[in-house]
């Protein structure tokens, strides 16, 4: 087959090596993703493995991207603290109940300082960096540019806020303690970050006043 020919045997074969993957990164965590592993859970050859994933990396990176949800939707009626409190109860559910993504940002943060694994060279990890990202950026963005929340808390970085906001929810998961109780670390989570970024009158008044 030519390059250009529509013949579907590539798709198929990359499909069943992502199937295995996933199958066998939820099973058994990412030290079950192997080459070995994965060729023969999908009956594929190595070298066809290796024409679609350079590497054992580029292949565990995709298999996670596979598993990571979709990003919850914040609301868009109701008070800042409150659409706040949604979107990080919305992702504390996520977090709960799909630790995979946990896993994949734990995996990431490993590779980056290992030098056996090219990481920042690899398009798949590379892709996986950024639906990570996506995953918590992308609600807050839409919560942090409204009106109400430029008029409360002014500009926001965004990445602090991420921090500050999630960053209890997944040491509550990687705690794994069975009590933890996520509703009462949102409302905490979201009043404290409150409390501390909340512009005050003056600081107000000083923008009306320069614009």
């Amino acid at each position: 087959m030519t390059p250009g020919s529509n013949d579907p045997r590539p798709a198929r074969s990359r499909a069943r090596l992502l199937e295995a993957a996933t199958a066998l990164l939820r099973s058994g965590g990412p030290s079950a993703v192997t080459v070995d592993a994965v060729t023969r859970a999908a009956n594929v050859a190595r070298a066809t493995l290796y024409r679609h994933f350079p590497s054992g990396n580029d292949l565990l990176a995709a298999a996670f991207r596979q598993l990571i949800p979709a990003a919850p939707t914040p609301p868009q009626e109701g008070t800042l603290r409150d659409r706040l409190i949604a979107l990080v109860s919305a992702q504390a559910e996520l977090i709960a109940e799909a630790p995979v993504t946990v896993t994949a940002m734990s995996w990431l943060a490993l590779g980056a300082d290992m030098e056996h694994l090219p990481l920042s060279a690899s398009p798949e990890v590379l892709s996986l960096r950024e639906r990570v990202a996506e995953q918590y950026a992308a609600p807050f963005e839409a919560i942090f540019t409204s009106p109400e929340a430029r008029e409360e808390l002014g500009d926001v970085d965004r990445a602090q806020a991420a921090a500050l906001l999630l960053g209890p929810i997944v040491l509550g998961k990687l705690s794994t303690l069975p009590e933890f109780d996520y509703a009462t670390c949102v409302r905490s989570a979201v009043d404290g970050f409150l409390a501390t970024h909340r512009r005050t009158v003056s600081e107000s008044s000083n923008e009306s006043a320069g614009a």
